[in-house]
């Protein structure tokens, strides 16, 4: 196996689901999008989408357990009631080659 495909570094998802109605998460998606972008720009996130079906989110962080776990923390929904959070940490061994250096 060439050694592009390998990777290293602790990452986390964090799976966002939501505790309250569409209508109140969405009364905060505008703060959950800027706090998104803050950690986009941080380098600390990596990709970000929504579930299916509507359910919540799944975030792919750079980054430790605990440090992850302090910044899903402060995330808008989280603060207002409207979404819980889980934490998968894991440590990256393969990647595709096209990301392998995105993950270290």
């Amino acid at each position: 196996m060439a050694e592009g495909y390998r990777s290293d570094g602790p990452l986390c998802l964090i799976l966002l689901t939501y505790v309250a109605p569409l209508d109140e998460v969405d009364a905060q998606m505008k703060a959950h999008v800027d706090w998104l972008k803050i950690g986009f720009d941080q380098g600390i996130f990596l990709v970000a989408g929504r579930r299916t079906p509507r359910t919540g989110g799944v975030i792919l962080a750079r980054g430790s357990a605990d440090g992850v776990k302090s910044i899903a923390e402060s995330d808008p929904f989280v603060t207002s009631g409207v979404a819980s959070f889980e934490l998968v940490p894991f440590n990256a061994s393969l990647a595709a080659e096209a990301i392998a250096g995105l993950l270290a």
